[in-house]
C-alpha cells in the first residue's frame, strides 16, 4: 500500500531524475510541432475562430501535452496525430471554401436578430440566447434603447455587428437601461407608448391589461427615444 506524502513519487513518480533532460527534449520538439502545425493552420486570429478550428487546437493541445512528460507515450504517434489533424483542417478547409452547404453546416450562418428595432423572436429563441447577456452586450456598444438599432446581426463568430438608424429616424424603443427595463409591469396605469419587455414591439397604450401582438405577451415597458452619445 503505498503511503502519502512520498516526496520521490509526488517529485518524480519514482522516475530517474536524469528523465526531467528527457521531459526537456520532449517539450522543445513538440513545442515546434506545435507551431509548425499552427502556422499550417492558417493566421486567423482567436477571436476569429470556429467551433471546429477551436476543438483543432484542443486536439493538438491534447496530442503535444502528453508525450512531454508521460514516458510511455512515444514522440512519433504524436506527430502522427498531428499530421492527420492538420490534413483534415487543410481538407475541411478546402471544402468549405468550395461548398456554401457545407460551410453552412459547419461554421453557421449569419442570423438576423433585430429588425428596425424589434427583436426577430423566431431567430432569438432558435439561438437560444440569454436576454441579459444580449443586452450587456448591446450596453457596451452604448445603446440605451432598442429604437436606436435598425439591424442587429449574430455572426458565426459569435460576436454581434449593430447598424444604427440616423439621429434623425431613431424611433421609441425598449429601454436596456436596467433602472428603466425593471420597471416592467403588466399594468398600464397611463397612456402612452410602450414597449413590449419580450420582443421589443412598441404599442400605442390605454390604461389596464394588454397583450403584445407580436409575441402574446403581457409585460410592458414605458418607451423612450433618446439620441445615441457614441
Amino acid at each position: 500500500m503505498e503511503k502519502i506524502f512520498e516526496w520521490n513519487r509526488i517529485l518524480t513518480n519514482d522516475l530517474p531524475a536524469q528523465f526531467l533532460l528527457e521531459v526537456i527534449f520532449r517539450t522543445a520538439i513538440m513545442f515546434i510541432f506545435l507551431l509548425v502545425a499552427l502556422r499550417f493552420a492558417g493566421k486567423r486570429g482567436v477571436k476569429q475562430l470556429s467551433i471546429f478550428e477551436i476543438v483543432i487546437i484542443i486536439a493538438l493541445g491534447s496530442a503535444a501535452g502528453d508525450p512531454m512528460f508521460y514516458e510511455d507515450v512515444g514522440l512519433l504517434p504524436a506527430i502522427c496525430v498531428f499530421v492527420v489533424v492538420i490534413c483534415l483542417y487543410r481538407t475541411v478547409t478546402w471544402l468549405t471554401a468550395k461548398s456554401k452547404w457545407f460551410e453552412t453546416m459547419l461554421e453557421g450562418k449569419t442570423e438576423l436578430l433585430i429588425d428596425k428595432g424589434v427583436f426577430s423572436m423566431l431567430k432569438f429563441q432558435k439561438e437560444d440566447i440569454a436576454q441579459d447577456e444580449f443586452f450587456s452586450e448591446l450596453r457596451l456598444m452604448s445603446i440605451e434603447h432598442l429604437g436606436q438599432i435598425k439591424y442587429a446581426f449574430l455572426e458565426p463568430s459569435g460576436n454581434i455587428s449593430v447598424f444604427f438608424f440616423t439621429d434623425e429616424d431613431v424611433r421609441p424603443g425598449l429601454p436596456l437601461i436596467p433602472a428603466l427595463f425593471d420597471q416592467k409591469s403588466n399594468l398600464i396605469s397611463r397612456e402612452g407608448l410602450f414597449a413590449c419587455s419580450n420582443c421589443g414591439n412598441i404599442e400605442s397604450l390605454q390604461p389596464g391589461h394588454a397583450a403584445c401582438r407580436v409575441c402574446k405577451k403581457e409585460e410592458w415597458v414605458e418607451a423612450i427615444k433618446t439620441l445615441r452619445i457614441p
